[in-house]
This record gives structure tokens, C-alpha cells and sequence, in this order.
């Protein structure tokens, strides 16, 4: 009887604490993943190949971190909290985690078949390195970030992916995404030398008198034979 009283007690005192104080205390709601914990305003999970080629062209001049990792992956769980300390370290850098288990065709048609995988991005060089790494070689994560994060703006284009890389998405049928090549410099110059239908020049007509006069000299040519 004590026993159902307290627990009593306690669901009005439950009730009392307002909704928004019980989902920051964890009273309610879902529990986080690991890979949802520790998270900073400049990371972000990719929710498609549409969101992570947009993502990259927005980026502009940023330095881009893209995180393979799967749920599943004991050294992807393991470095993720040093992950996080690199973004709050670093607000300018734009980190973006793709879960490999949510999108396996994407990161087989950009051929990741390892994990924990990093790929880095930065504006109009585009993809400046990739690599694999642990807690026991993060050091080339660090080496890695200090040597591409800019220094200095660039007014190019950002390049973001690779053009193998979006003709490779493209083609995968099981992802929603096109791609329309972008032609070659070459590709346009040949396009302006061939001529289109309207302004095809159409061969000049023989003039009457022109004909007649032929016709007289042939005449002409046969009585001098003969």
C-alpha cells in the first residue's frame, strides 16, 4: 500500500513539470542514437544524394568534412565524440555525416566500401583528399583539416562532386536523382562550327545567259573537232 502511494505521489509529481522542461530532461521522448549525440550547429546528416550534391555546392568556399559511418560500426562510434570536438573547434568547417546502413546504394555508386570514411571538399578544387581513420591514427584527420581549411576566399565556382561521381548517381536507379552533363569546351565549339537547318546556304541557280553561252561554246568545240 506505501508502495502504490509513492508511485502515486510521483506521477503527480510528474505531472507538474511542464512539457518542454520534460523533453530537455529526458523524461520524454526518444533516445538518441550515438551518432545524434554531441551534434553542433555546423554538422549535419545527409538525407539523400540530392541533399549531399546541394550541400556541397552551398558550402561555397567552406572546407566540407563528409563522415561515412554506419550504426553498427564499432571505430565510427568510437571516434565520434573527437568528431564533434573538431566542429565545435572549428565553427567554419561544414561537417556532413552519411549513414551507410540508410544509403548503401549512394556509397556504393561513390565507391566508400570502407568505414569509419572521410572525404574532405573545398570550393572550386572539390574534392581535395579521402581517407580512412581511427581513434589510433586520428592524427591524419587533424594533419588533414589543418592543411584545407581556407585561409582565404575564392571567387571560382564550387565544384562538389566529381563529374564520374554524378554520372554514377545518375545512373543508379535505385536513388532519385538526375544529372545533365555539362558539355566541354570542346563539345561547344564544335556545336557553333556545324551549321543549323536556317542558315544552311542553299547553291546559287546557273543564269540563263550563263547556260546559253555554255551551250555555244560546246557547239563550238565539237565544229572545231570535227
Amino acid at each position: 500500500m506505501v508502495f502504490v502511494e509513492k508511485k502515486s505521489m510521483n506521477r503527480r509529481r510528474f505531472c507538474q513539470v511542464p512539457i518542454k522542461a520534460q523533453m530537455q530532461s529526458g523524461l520524454i521522448g526518444r533516445v538518441q542514437k550515438w551518432w545524434e549525440k554531441g551534434l553542433q550547429p555546423n554538422m549535419k546528416e545527409v538525407a539523400s544524394a540530392q541533399d549531399l550534391v546541394d550541400s556541397l555546392l552551398n558550402a561555397g568556399d567552406k572546407l566540407v568534412v563528409v563522415d561515412f559511418f554506419s550504426p553498427g560500426c564499432g571505430g565510427c562510434k568510437a571516434l565520434h565524440p573527437k568528431i564533434c570536438q573538431f566542429a565545435e573547434m572549428n565553427p567554419d568547417v561544414q561537417f556532413l555525416q552519411v549513414n551507410y546502413e540508410e544509403h548503401k546504394s549512394m556509397c556504393y555508386s561513390l565507391n566508400v566500401h570502407v568505414l569509419p570514411f572521410f572525404r574532405f571538399y573545398r570550393g572550386a578544387q572539390g574534392r581535395v583528399c579521402s581517407f580512412s581513420c581511427t581513434n589510433a591514427t586520428i592524427k591524419k584527420f587533424r594533419d588533414a583539416l589543418a592543411k584545407h581549411t581556407p585561409d582565404r576566399c575564392s571567387l571560382s565556382t564550387t565544384k562538389g562532386l566529381e563529374e564520374k561521381e554524378l554520372l554514377a548517381l545518375s545512373a543508379n536507379k535505385d536513388l532519385s536523382f538526375n544529372y545533365t552533363p555539362i558539355p566541354t569546351h570542346e563539345e561547344i565549339l564544335i556545336w557553333k562550327q556545324v551549321p543549323s537547318d536556317s542558315t544552311r546556304k542553299l547553291p546559287l541557280s546557273v543564269p540563263a545567259t550563263s547556260a546559253k553561252q555554255r551551250d555555244s561554246e560546246e557547239k563550238t568545240l565539237v565544229g572545231v573537232g570535227r
